[in-house]
């Protein structure tokens, strides 16, 4: 099996970015998840919630801030808040977070149509995976959901798409275009293996870095959610709902974190890495 694509989304619910490399500390890949989008009142403003939020495309840059985009608006850069001056916000789940200033928001308000802010993660260090989501002592994330990073197979990926494929003409429809991966906001996606096979990983190694395995990833109304048109649609939940729902809930992917980074170390991976199961 080798590492086949590497995608960092800088800013939660934003646009993707894809890489040929990229560095790995503790809590994620370098670039991934360090900013959000809030309301006046703090409270994070997530695609799932609100679809334009998908339409901004953040690209990151060398200082570790964003340059914004969006179609129909300006480009703006924006350099990660002053921890000094900044206010700082208790964003819940999220941890602390620092608000940039006016410029971000006042470019937000007007791409997003609502009141909006830009905020920053200072440390990801200080947020521990969340309770209940299989972490280990010390495991630390970004402001990514529940894990520092989201693992998809590509032979997963196909197999999904014939079987909505199949469904779609069992209902007399006509096949749509099949589903980009995209959709699910991985991280590392591995191509060979069996379909579905990281359902029963528990260790494994991307190039020189070894992961463990937190927890199997359930799947939000986020994925119905076309990352290009963001137009809504019923995949795919309803495919998944058929054969791959347990708990009450629908499955797809795998949240990793890596196992043999301390704290301020770092490693690199980069597309065509092996990788390697190791239990």
């Amino acid at each position: 099996m080798r590492l086949t694509t590497i995608r960092v989304h800088p800013m939660k619910s934003g646009g993707a970015v894809e890489l040929d490399r990229v560095v790995v500390h503790r809590w994620g890949l370098a670039g991934d998840r360090r900013w959000a989008v809030m309301s006046p009142e703090g409270v994070q403003i997530s695609g799932r919630h609100f679809p334009p939020v998908l339409g901004v495309r953040p690209r990151p840059l060398p200082d570790g801030g964003l340059l914004l985009t969006a179609a129909g608006h300006p480009d703006l850069a924006v350099s990660p808040p002053d921890p000094a001056g900044a206010p700082r916000v208790d964003a819940g789940r999220l941890g602390t977070i620092l608000v940039a200033g006016e410029p971000a928001a006042r470019w937000l308000t007007a791409v997003l149509g609502r009141p909006a802010r830009l905020a920053w993660q200072p440390d990801p260090t200080e947020r521990p995976i969340p309770a209940g989501h299989g972490g280990r002592p010390g495991d630390v994330t970004s402001l990514a959901d529940d894990a520092p990073l989201l693992l998809v197979s590509q032979s997963s990926m196909d197999l999904l798409n014939e079987w909505v494929a199949a469904e779609a003409v069992e209902r007399g429809e006509e096949p749509a275009a099949p589903l980009v991966i995209g959709r699910f906001r991985p991280n590392v996606v591995i191509g060979g293996g069996e379909p579905f096979a990281e359902d029963g990983w528990k260790r494994l190694r991307i190039g020189g870095v070894e992961f463990h395995l937190t927890e199997a990833c359930d799947r939000c109304v986020l994925t119905v959610i076309d990352p290009e048109t963001l137009v809504l649609g019923k995949e795919p939940i309803r495919t998944l709902s058929r054969h791959r729902k347990w708990d009450g809930k629908t499955w797809f992917g795998v949240r990793i974190a890596p196992s043999t980074l301390d704290a301020g170390a770092t490693a690199e991976i980069a597309v065509g890495d092996e990788v390697e199961i190791l239990g």
